[in-house]
């Protein structure tokens, strides 16, 4: 608003931030009316704001009729300065357009085209990959094929048995098996299950080859025998089996027996059961189960054998050498597992062997420091319950047992001693076997 025009609207108060309607009107109404009337007259206030409305448009009239010329000739010169811009926009985008069709052409297109060409070859990599893989894979099946024939043809034509043919397939076996398990992104094995020819060589070969090498190496262990005392053992002429062969073995046969034993033990080491997810620790459940049923095997036998001739005494001289028989066998067979080291290559998942030999897990395993002292101890612990039942039965057999104590004592003594021949410890080192082999005798015909 100049001075040369002024006006009676307080155009300050309407400026003002705070300003509001409600407030302003309700000015209007009390300043119109007296507040004690009680029909309130509105036309009054209302002809005022009406009034200032049509005030304010004459004056806008006013203003735009005398500033026309003025607008619109700065409203020209906006438009002239737009379409200068404009112009010299333009080109510059027909610039920008025609050097992002020529970015187009050399590099999304061909972009396009390489991303193409590189994806073929990511999948033709992946399928020369999985051919290469199952290539190897039936070559290593055909060479356990040919190892499990040699094998077969060594047994039925009657020629010298190569045990050592059992660790090649094993071995054989082993490398196939991390070749199936290497089954994560980018690795050797990934894709093989999708392979029919795979599935195929895993059911009709892999599978029947392992059962065939395992039941080979556990009947090599359970036919385990390098006792001297064998032949003694038959000599007696007692209707009794013998564990083993009437005739003492020779050289050639011993160390014979020792190459074999060691080429199964090898082989059942090899031949590990699939680890569970997220295993780390190695254990030869294969040749800890053979080998705990040798032992298991021993001293069932040794305690029928013994029940049967704590009845009968007559026979107890035999039964005494069978039964030394039997634990000069497992000390043998102590030693020989003492010889033998772990294969330099470690089955799935294991860390890294921390045994020297194939002794220790079995150690580990019966929680002793040695097994003839666990085959007597624990033949010891069986025992005592039978010779109670004895006792309990009564009649001749009982008081043959009494009258005889002193002889079966005896007995006891030279047949630990006999059977501990050749162990760690030697003949001072196993009293507390002898003693206790004696007490699970004596001890019951003294209560």
């Amino acid at each position: 608003m100049t001075d040369s025009e002024p006006s009676y609207i307080d155009y300050e108060a309407f400026l003002d931030p705070a300003f509001s309607p409600v407030s302003f009107a309700n000015t209007l109404v009390t300043a119109t009316n007296n507040p004690s009337d009680t029909p309130l007259d509105l036309s009054t206030p209302l002809s005022r704001v009406l009034f200032d409305v049509q005030e304010v448009d004459t004056h806008i009239h006013t203003l735009t009729t005398k500033s026309a010329l003025p607008l619109l000739t700065h409203t020209k010169a906006q438009s002239e300065a737009s379409q200068r811009i404009v112009q010299a926009v333009g080109a510059q985008v027909a610039t920008l357009s025609d050097g992002y069709q020529r970015l187009e052409e050399e590099v999304i297109q061909r972009y396009e085209i390489a991303e193409e060409v590189r994806l073929a070859v990511s999948r033709l990599w992946q399928t020369v990959k999985i051919g290469r893989t199952v290539g190897r894979c039936l070559l290593l099946g055909r060479q356990l094929e040919a190892q499990m024939a040699e094998l077969r043809n060594t047994a039925t034509a009657g020629k010298k048995e190569d045990h050592r043919a059992m660790v090649r397939a094993s071995k054989t076996l082993l490398t196939l098996r991390q070749l199936f398990a290497a089954s994560g992104p980018d690795e050797e094995g990934e894709h093989l299950s999708r392979v029919d020819v795979i599935t195929t060589l895993q059911s009709e070969l892999l599978a029947p080859a392992e059962k065939v090498l395992a039941s080979k190496a556990q009947q090599t262990v359970r036919e385990f025998s390098m006792s001297s005392l064998v032949a003694a053992a038959s000599s007696t002429g007692s209707a009794s089996p013998a564990p083993a062969a009437s005739a003492p073995a020779t050289y050639a046969q011993t160390e014979d027996t020792k190459a074999r034993t060691t080429s199964a033990c090898l082989t059942l080491y090899l031949l590990y059961p699939a680890p569970l997810s997220g295993a780390t620790d190695f254990q030869p459940a294969f040749l800890l189960a053979a080998l705990q049923s040798y032992l298991q095997t021993a001293l069932t036998s040794s305690l029928a054998s013994l029940a049967r001739a704590l009845s009968t005494l007559p026979t107890l001289p035999r039964t005494l050498l069978e039964v030394s028989a039997r634990c000069q066998n497992i000390a043998a067979l102590e030693t020989l597992l003492e010889s033998i080291k772990p294969p330099a290559s470690l089955p799935l998942s294991a860390s890294p062997s921390t045994t020297d030999n194939l002794l220790q897990p079995l150690l580990s395993a019966l929680d002793t420091a040695s097994l003839p002292s666990f085959f007597w101890r624990s033949l010891a612990s069986n025992l005592s319950a039978r010779v109670q039942e004895i006792v309990n039965r009564g009649g001749v057999s009982a008081r043959t047992l009494r009258s005889q104590r002193e002889r079966i004592r005896e007995s006891m003594r030279e047949c630990v001693i006999r059977g501990t021949q050749g162990a760690k410890g030697g003949q001072g080192g196993w009293e507390r076997e002898v003693s206790v082999m004696v007490g699970s005798v004596l001890g019951p015909l003294g209560r």
